[in-house]
């Protein structure tokens, strides 16, 4: 894990929500924050090869798309979790997954254009892994909840 520097987590702060939509979104950010430009890519790209950052792009809401979204839960073995893992984050609809400590142990969320492809990479999935307990949970109502963290 790498250690953040105080611009560091000013940047974070400043990235997480309204991403400047413009040509040159780093010159805005960089303006704001008495930064240059070359700097602000800079860290950026340090705190995404360090894993602090894992993506940034928008968030929308798949139905408007035309899309549909699913939670799912699998019962994966401890020795199997970094290989199902892998696979699932393959596959280009999956948002993010996360380890729980629970039965159902690894969560993950799909985003596809339609149920009948979910059901196939679910499918895969299960065939790639061996592993066959894998929970699918369709959204029935979307809730965009604003994440931001204060660092």
């Amino acid at each position: 894990m790498i250690k953040l520097d105080s611009t560091d987590k000013t940047i974070l702060n400043r990235i997480q929500s309204n991403f400047p939509i413009s040509p040159r979104p780093y010159q805005d950010i960089a303006r704001e924050l008495n930064l240059s430009e070359d700097e602000v890519i800079e860290k950026v790209r340090h705190l995404k090869e360090g894993g602090v950052i894992r993506r940034i792009g928008g968030n929308f809401v798949p139905g408007k798309l035309g899309f549909v979204s699913t939670l799912c839960a699998g019962h994966v073995p401890e020795d199997r979790i970094a290989h199902f893992t892998s696979v699932v984050n393959t596959y280009p609809g999956v948002t993010h997954n996360y380890l729980r400590d629970n039965h159902y142990n690894i969560w993950f969320t799909v985003i596809a254009p339609s149920e009948e492809i979910i059901d196939q990479y679910l499918s895969e999935i299960s065939k790639k892994t061996g592993v066959t307990v894998i929970l699918n949970l369709p959204a029935t109502k979307v809730y965009k909840i604003r994440a931001h963290f204060d660092l």
